[in-house]
C-alpha cells in the first residue's frame, strides 16, 4: 500500500525516469535489471531503464522537441552542436548509434564523422 509520501516521492523522481525514458513499475514486480528506489526505509517504486538504443531514439525525441522542429531541418551549425551532445553523453557507442543519428539529422554516416572528427580536431 502507498502511502502520500510515497506518492509526493514517485512524482518527484517521474521527471527523472521520463528524461531517461525509462518506465516506472510497482516494486514487486522489479526484475533483476531494474532500480527499485526506497522512501522512508520501504520500496516505494522500481524502475526499468531502457535498452541502450530506445535511450537514444529517446534523446533524438527529446532534442527535437526541444528545438520544435524535426533535426535534419536544422542547419549546419546546428546539426554539429547536436552530434557534439550526443557524443557527450555516448550516443556513439550505441550499435548503430552513427546511423541512427545520420538519419535523424538526415546526413550521411560520412557527415556524422566529419562532424565528430571537426570536434576531435578542434
Amino acid at each position: 500500500m502507498s502511502t502520500a509520501g510515497d506518492e509526493a516521492f514517485i512524482a518527484a523522481v517521474k521527471p527523472l525516469v521520463d528524461a531517461m525514458g525509462g518506465e516506472m513499475i510497482p516494486p514487486d514486480e522489479a526484475g533483476v535489471d531494474d532500480v527499485v528506489l526506497a522512501w522512508d526505509g520501504a520500496d516505494a517504486v522500481a524502475v526499468r531503464l531502457p535498452q541502450l538504443a530506445d535511450s537514444l531514439d529517446h534523446i533524438l525525441a527529446a532534442m527535437e522537441r526541444r528545438k520544435g522542429r524535426p533535426l535534419a531541418d536544422l542547419d549546419r551549425k546546428a546539426k554539429q552542436e547536436v552530434v557534439r551532445i550526443l557524443e557527450a553523453r555516448g550516443a556513439f557507442s550505441v550499435r548503430h548509434g552513427v546511423e541512427t543519428v545520420a538519419s535523424a539529422l538526415g546526413v550521411s554516416r560520412f557527415t556524422v564523422y566529419n562532424y565528430l572528427n571537426r570536434e576531435k580536431g578542434a
